[in-house]
């Protein structure tokens, strides 16, 4: 097992690590969600939702690389955090992840057939915000933050990690957005958020595997 392992497991879920500054973070998850409650923005509210939801169950998945490998997850946050709830999740880019899709989802013109550059607006976005996103975990790769262990999963491999690591969030919650009704993008965040429940339940409750 790598010392990031060894050493993410070491803080795994510790509450002793908590610090004030994490009260401020969530009154602005919650404000931003409240601004768009307020504005009846309910495809925006449950687009973020999906993106939240997917980044849990990802994270799942990312934990159980760990334990069936017993060497490393793809990616470990084994740095300061006040709070580590999975191996490669902090509680700090978990609320970050809790914005990240309202954020993404407005940049989303109204006009879903107007092409950027030639291309289908919804998958200029896909791609440009991926790429982004890459980018920058590459800079908290290279300041020890974030951790790589295997070569295909690491810089300057990183086209795995657009196509896997961040390319579904956008799809979901873009489709969840577009989508014309609100009944199916409440199904789909529910299905989400309880495939996140269950997973959680077996795999750190029961299991003890993550």
């Amino acid at each position: 097992m790598t010392e990031a392992s060894r050493t993410a497991l070491s803080i795994l879920r510790d509450p002793s690590h908590f610090q004030w500054y994490l009260i401020p973070l969530f009154a602005f998850v919650v404000y931003v969600y409240a601004v768009e409650i307020e504005r009846r923005n309910w495809s925006v509210v449950l687009a973020g939702l999906a993106f939240y939801g997917l980044e849990w169950l990802i994270e799942i998945g990312n934990g159980l690389v760990l334990h069936f490998t017993n060497r490393s997850a793809l990616w470990t946050t084994p740095g300061a955090t006040a709070f580590l709830p999975l191996v490669g999740l902090t509680i700090e880019i978990s609320m970050m992840f809790a914005v990240a899709g309202v954020a993404f989802t407005k940049m989303l013109p109204r006009d879903r057939k107007l092409k950027i550059l030639g291309i289908p607006n919804r998958w200029f976005f896909i791609v440009a915000n991926s790429v982004f996103c890459v980018m920058v975990e590459v800079l908290l790769n290279r300041a020890g933050a974030l951790v790589w262990e295997y070569p295909w999963w690491n810089f300057p491999n990183v086209l795995l990690i657009i196509l896997i690591g961040y390319m579904p969030y956008m799809i979901v919650s873009f489709w969840v957005y577009d989508m014309p009704r609100l009944a199916p993008k409440l199904a789909v965040v529910t299905t989400l958020f309880a495939l996140d429940l269950a997973a959680l339940i077996v795999f750190a409750g029961w299991l003890t595997w993550i």
